[in-house]
């Protein structure tokens, strides 16, 4: 028999709990670490389909990156997120900066995803030493317009915005989800495109004033290059638990 705690242990070894930065809520969130489990939807929200989903699969936990509880709790009511937890007796465990820093984490995955090469920090964390943010380099230099459709393509976006940058895109900085403060150290480590989850219109314009192509490809397509990874690593550690990924989809609808 496999439990939510022994889940958890093994979460907390590739992404430890206590290197999450400051601000955040992580760990088991809602529900009994002694339960039992046969089932785990991994998402990297959790929504009320997303339960509904947990519901049909007959799963016991779910494993999101987002955390369901994040600022403190001044009441509950039925249909609020984690009552309904409670209610279907669904665990959740939540990682949520500890997974965008760790070494298997979302910027690793990121930089992956998009065949980045010789990763480097862009800029570590206080004391835990870990990557807010990663740069590393393309097979072969693109225009920065050919540069936007590749993460375009490579993140599966509906749409990104982006500056076009002044010269070719070869070395490239990634921070996962809403990163985009990190521009000013990715351009101190040279880079030639910077991407990101969310940007903000002075961002963009420094981008353009130092000649960096930035591309902001969404919030959820940033961050959901981990689930697919990190439920191959928990199918291997407990072969004998199912793990799927939820349907959640970008909730950010473009027109093209």
């Amino acid at each position: 028999m496999t439990t939510v705690a022994e889940i958890y242990q093994y979460l907390n070894e590739i992404a430890p709990f206590h290197t999450a930065m400051d601000f955040d809520n992580v760990g088991l969130l809602v529900g009994d670490p002694g339960a039992a489990v046969d089932s785990v939807l991994v998402s990297l929200d959790i929504t009320t389909p997303v339960i509904e989903q947990a519901c049909e699969l007959g799963a016991q936990l779910i494993i999101s990156h987002h955390p369901v509880i994040f600022a403190p709790l001044k009441r509950l009511r039925p249909k609020d997120i984690p009552a309904q937890l409670i209610e279907h007796r669904l665990a959740a465990v939540c990682a949520h900066t500890n997974l965008d820093l760790a070494t298997c984490g979302v910027n690793t995955q990121l930089a992956a995803a998009l065949s980045l090469q010789d990763c480097k920090p862009v800029k570590t964390y206080r004391d835990t030493g870990l990557a807010e943010a990663l740069f590393g380099t393309l097979p072969q230099a693109l225009s920065p317009e050919d540069f936007a459709q590749y993460v375009k393509e490579r993140l599966h976006c509906g749409g990104v915005k982006y500056t076009r940058g002044d010269r070719p895109v070869r070395t490239v900085g990634v921070s996962c989800g809403a990163g985009s403060g990190l521009l000013f150290d990715a351009a101190a480590c040279g880079v030639d495109a910077f991407v990101t989850g969310e940007s903000k219109h002075h961002e963009h314009l420094a981008a353009c004033e130092t000649g960096i192509t930035m591309v902001d490809a969404g919030h959820f397509n940033t961050e959901d290059v981990v689930v697919e990874p990190l439920i191959r690593m928990l199918q291997t550690q407990f072969p004998q638990v199912a793990f799927c990924k939820s349907g959640q989809d970008d909730p950010v609808c473009y027109l093209v």
